[in-house]
């Protein structure tokens, strides 16, 4: 470098990975090597642009420096002022690995005759279209390189997960260092949190519980209804894993088994899959129901509805909110929201009552049902048709393999099928949903309501599994009326 007043004015542009940018000795060696590059051709580095551990290669990653860099040269000067006349950098392939960033880097600088640049070869003619023509080759070049290291990565973790072999980064909760044995205590915390989440308890209870007991994080943090459901949602806690969002399967299309201890069982977590993937969207159900998120304050709100008809002979239809009333038994009413507010005004009832006789009828239907899957295991009727359908597509893919198939006729009705098996295998997780909630709530729903061992929020799940809704149909007359459980109708689900 040289201090001569009639030096070329030049920035300089460095590009470093998190690791070396930590602790400075890579900011330090660019400038460095920066130094050398411009050492003999009285050159003066006046600014450095650096973009620390922003790739070059990805079309969405922003890096500020660079664009500044970008307008600092086509203006000719830097934001303060000083006059720029080039530029150098430590390789072609750190300053871009797209033909169009290079592009743009070569039209900014040459936007002016007479500028500058050097790589860590020495000084390049950026004027020169032959040079110009190898920088654009170099980012070709470069961007193969990079698409190779993709792909590379990407067999590497798919051949990973094929192999059940666990993932880079931290601990998962509920794993030891290794990744492979259980942490007991936190391994029984979330196996207890994924059958309070079946037996229809809502992630704000759970987590109210997990506060008050002092668990955090592995990263020392409070957990948060997100965390905790990702968590559960995770095929590790069965043994299972993801690979792109799909499960990881075999030829057979059976999922790999892990090398990790499993904290559910598979049964479990298809039962949670199911439960939680019908909460994509909006929180509308199918049959019009409300999902529950937060724990209630009543118990059958957004379950009852207003049955009066209207001057069209339609039923009102809208949900009954809960609100507390002075002066009657047990203080609160159900009624219908007001005509601004969607609703007509016109029904409304004691909560207490309509708690009372909605609790036995629901109560005495799971029992009955209780007591005939005892008697009888379902199941699921869709088994025949999916084992037929992968056996059928394995056939297929086999005669397309062998040649025996073209691909206008193998991939128009691959895909059918795949969308059915991926249909049947939905409807299978539904079952299994059915059938887990079944086996841990059900059995002795009774003594457990009673007992206070369900609270709100799981009293809600077993209702929603036994009705879609109940219709509040009005009283008439005027006046205040005795209470009639024959103006409660129940719209049972089979």
């Amino acid at each position: 470098m040289t201090d001569s007043p009639e030096a070329i004015p030049v920035v300089a542009y460095a590009r470093i990975s998190a690791d070396t940018a930590k602790d400075g000795h890579g900011v330090e060696d660019q400038h460095r090597v920066n130094d050398k590059t411009v050492a003999g051709l009285n050159w003066e580095i006046i600014h450095y642009f650096t973009d620390n551990d922003l790739s070059a290669a990805k079309a969405g990653v922003v890096r500020p420096d660079f664009e500044t860099m970008l307008k600092a040269l086509k203006a000719g000067h830097l934001d303060d002022g000083r006059v720029v006349r080039g530029a150098v950098v430590v390789a072609d392939d750190r300053l871009t690995r797209r033909a169009g960033d290079y592009e743009r880097f070569v039209d900014a600088l040459t936007y002016e005759e007479g500028r500058v640049y050097a790589d860590a070869k020495g000084p390049k003619n950026l004027y020169s279209e032959d040079v110009e023509s190898m920088g654009l080759f170099g980012v070709v070049i470069s961007k193969m390189e990079v698409r190779k290291m993709q792909r590379r990565m990407r067999r590497s973790h798919r051949s990973r997960a094929e192999l059940g072999i666990p993932v880079g980064g931290k601990r998962p909760f509920g794993w030891q260092a290794d990744k492979l044995t259980l942490e007991p205590e936190e391994a029984a915390l979330l196996a207890k949190a994924a059958r309070e989440v079946l037996a229809g308890k809502t992630l704000y209870s759970i987590l109210s519980g997990w506060r008050e007991a002092g668990v955090r994080t592995i990263n020392g943090n409070w957990w948060a209804s997100r965390s905790l459901k990702l968590a559960l949602w995770n095929p590790r806690i069965c043994g299972w894993r993801k690979h792109n969002g799909e499960l990881v399967r075999d030829a057979d299309g059976i999922p790999v088994i892990g090398r990790w201890e499993p904290i559910i069982t598979p049964k479990e977590w298809m039962a949670i899959d199911a439960l939680f993937s019908a909460r994509i969207g909006p929180n509308v159900m199918a049959d019009g129901t409300i999902t529950d998120y937060r724990t209630p304050h009543y118990l059958l709100t957004g379950i009852l509805r207003c049955g009066k008809p209207g001057e069209d002979g339609k039923m009102c239809n809208a949900q009954l909110r809960a609100g507390a009333r002075t002066g009657i038994k047990g203080g609160f009413l159900y009624t219908c929201p007001s005509k601004e507010m969607g609703g007509c005004g016109g029904t409304g009832r004691n909560g207490a009552q309509v708690d009372e006789y909605v609790t036995e009828a629901i109560l005495a239907k799971l029992e009955e049902r209780a007591a005939k899957e005892k008697a009888e295991t379902k199941a699921w009727v869709g088994e025949e048709e999916l084992t037929r359908m992968m056996a059928k597509q394995r056939k297929m893919l086999q005669a397309w393999q062998d040649d025996e198939l073209s691909d206008e006729l193998f991939f128009p009705q691959n895909q059918k099928m795949e969308a059915r098996i991926k249909e049947l295998r939905a409807e299978r997780t539904r079952h299994a949903l059915s059938q887990q909630r079944a086996a841990d709530v059900t059995g002795d729903v009774r003594e457990r309501w009673a007992s206070g061992r369900l609270d709100t929020a799981q009293k809600r799940a077993l209702i929603r599994e036994a009705v879609h809704a109940v219709i509040v149909l009005p009283v008439g007359g005027g006046g205040r009326r005795p209470f009639n459980p024959d103006l409660l109708v129940l719209k049972w689900r089979e």
